[in-house]
């Protein structure tokens, strides 16, 4: 197969993935990600030492949508 026609099949691909645009369940999605996963949960009573980076991530995070709010 010639550079041309590869070419072309490429470009073809990339313009089906550009312009694709799937069906969202944005209430899935809020579900998701409203609730905690509990496999972090998991992870940090394996790895003590990152609960208190991860409390302190959210510390911070909190902080950051205090002052924006204010």
């Amino acid at each position: 197969m010639g550079r041309g026609r590869q070419k072309a099949k490429h470009t073809k691909v990339a313009r089906d993935l550009k312009y694709f645009s799937p069906d969202t369940n944005y209430g899935a999605l809020q579900q998701e990600l409203s609730s905690g996963d509990p496999r972090l949960e998991e992870d940090l009573e394996k790895w003590p030492e990152y609960s208190a980076y991860a409390s302190a991530l959210d510390d911070d995070d909190e902080k950051e949508n205090e002052s924006k709010s204010a």
